[in-house]
């Protein structure tokens, strides 16, 4: 489980293809002294797996599934990335829970500035939006962030000059694809009222 607060940014280093159109994918992190493999890492918000963490990096292997079903795929040499490590039971819950199982990706779609704040546009799939309500919680890139609107084809997001930053999110420009995972609390609630 992890929290949406970013520890830091990352680079992809080195990108090797794998079975199946699969990748394993090096990335450069300051927090891998304290990596030992096995650990969990959100990567621009998909929990992978740390192998052979050493000399300031760790390598993650993403299946072809994955790469597919979220913007992994986009990633190549020099990418930055959103990292979190997953939380540890006795560590504080800054953000929102989030699982690191994408939900959709979305786009980004327009970007204004507000004052100090970067208000970004994301459309997405039309069935992700049941799950979004305004000043809940989403997870963008891994990034929790509260949605500030929803519209019929996606939602604003507005964030703060730390949020802009210290993540990706914060570079945002329009067609720059984004990993979603909506609130898991919304999935949940929703699959109680339609059981029997």
């Amino acid at each position: 489980m992890f929290t949406g607060l970013i520890e830091e940014l990352g680079r992809i280093k080195e990108r090797e293809a794998s079975a199946e159109g699969g990748a394993r994918l090096v990335i450069e992190a300051g927090f891998v002294d304290e990596l030992v493999a096995g650990d969990s890492v959100a990567v621009n918000g998909v929990c992978l797996t740390a192998v052979d963490p050493s000399a300031g990096v760790f390598s993650a292997d993403a299946m072809g599934v994955t790469l597919e079903r979220s913007s992994l795929g986009d990633l190549e040499v020099g990418s930055v990335v959103n990292l979190e490590r997953a939380v540890r039971a006795d560590g504080r819950l800054g953000g929102h829970i989030v699982q690191g199982h994408v939900d959709g990706v979305g786009a980004v779609s327009a970007t204004r500035r507000d004052g100090n704040a970067l208000v970004v546009t994301v459309g997405c799939n039309v069935d992700l939006l049941r799950y979004m309500v305004p000043k809940g919680s989403i997870a963008v890139d891994g990034v929790s962030l509260t949605l500030a609107e929803v519209h019929e084809d996606g939602f604003d997001v507005w964030l703060i000059p730390e949020t802009q930053e210290r993540t990706r999110i914060g570079q945002a420009v329009p067609g720059m694809r984004v990993n979603l995972e909506v609130d898991i609390l919304a999935k949940y609630v929703e699959r109680l009222s339609t059981t029997k």
